[in-house]
C-alpha cells in the first residue's frame, strides 16, 4: 500500500467482545439493535483505568477502533455502497466503508455500566452494538449531546430510511430458542428479531434475491446469532426461522 503521508504508530487500549463473531450479521450501524450487547475489556494497566475516571457519567461513548476484519484487502478511491444497493459509486470518504485509506472506524454505543475492577482490567457494559467480536479499540470519547447531535445535518445519499422487515418464528424455533435461553438472561430471541429485521444478508444476495421480490420467497439461509445457527427463509409475509441449531464446526 502506497504511504499517502505522514505515519503515525498507535497501540490497542482493549478490545470489544460482542456477539458477532464474523462480520456478516453485524448492524450496519450503531444503535440499530438495541438488544445487541458488548463489552469494551479495558487493558490491565493502572493508568487506563485512570483514565477512565468519570467517564460513567455519561450514558453514551464513541468508540475509536480498526477495522481488523475487514479482509486484509487494499482501500480503493471509489466504492459501491450496500444501502445504493451497488447501482451507483461515491468517494470511499463519503462512506463508512471498512476499506479506507487508514482502516479507523467511529461507533456511538450506550453505556449500561462500568466494572472497574474487573479480573484482568475495566470492562464498559455497552448496547447498540456493531462491532465484530475482538475489534481493536484505539480511544474512547463520551458523547456530548449539545456538541456531537446535529438535527438538522443532511446525510446525504444515506438519508433514506434503513429498511426492516418482519420476522416470524415457526413453533419449531419458538421451542429452540426457549431451550437455548430459558430464563431470557442472553435475550436470545429479542436479538434474533434486532438482527434479522435488517436483513443481515451479504449486499450481493440482496441484489440477487430481494426480500420483497416473489421470486426470491423460498430461498433459505442461516446466520450466526450468540453461537446458534438461525435458519430462516425468505417470505411473502418477511423473514421466516424455520429452525435453530447447533453451529457445525
Amino acid at each position: 500500500m502506497k504511504q499517502l503521508g505522514e505515519v503515525f504508530e498507535f497501540s490497542a487500549i482493549g478490545v470489544v467482545r460482542t456477539p458477532f463473531k464474523d462480520r456478516f450479521g453485524v448492524p450496519r450501524q450503531p444503535g440499530l439493535a438495541a438488544q445487541a450487547k458488548g463489552v469494551i475489556k479495558i487493558n490491565p494497566d493502572p493508568d487506563l483505568k485512570t483514565a477512565l475516571r468519570s467517564l460513567e457519567e455519561f450514558t453514551h461513548i464513541w468508540i475509536v477502533f480498526v477495522f481488523h476484519d475487514h479482509g486484509g484487502k487494499g482501500w480503493k478511491p471509489s466504492i459501491r455502497p450496500p444501502r445504493l444497493g451497488g447501482n451507483r459509486k461515491v468517494g470511499v470518504l463519503a462512506s463508512r466503508s471498512p476499506h479506507r485509506p487508514n482502516p479507523i472506524g467511529l461507533s456511538a454505543v450506550l453505556v449500561e455500566k462500568i466494572d472497574f475492577d474487573a479480573e484482568g482490567g475495566p470492562e464498559i457494559h455497552i448496547g447498540g452494538v456493531d462491532l465484530v467480536d475482538g475489534t481493536p479499540v484505539l480511544d474512547i470519547k463520551p458523547y456530548i449531546a449539545y456538541a456531537d447531535s446535529i438535527p438538522q445535518a443532511s446525510a446525504g445519499w444515506a438519508s433514506a430510511p434503513i429498511p426492516r422487515y418482519p420476522v416470524i418464528f415457526s413453533d419449531e424455533a419458538e421451542n429452540e430458542i426457549l431451550k437455548r435461553d430459558p430464563q431470557g438472561k442472553q435475550n436470545l430471541r429479542a436479538l434474533i428479531v434486532d438482527v434479522m429485521e435488517l436483513d443481515p444478508r451479504p449486499a450481493f444476495q440482496k441484489r440477487q434475491n430481494p426480500v420483497t421480490d416473489s421470486a426470491s420467497w423460498g430461498q433459505r439461509y442461516g446466520i450466526d446469532v450468540l453461537g446458534n445457527d438461525v435458519k430462516y427463509e425468505l417470505r411473502e409475509s418477511g423473514l421466516y426461522v424455520y429452525d435453530v441449531q447447533d453451529l457445525k464446526k
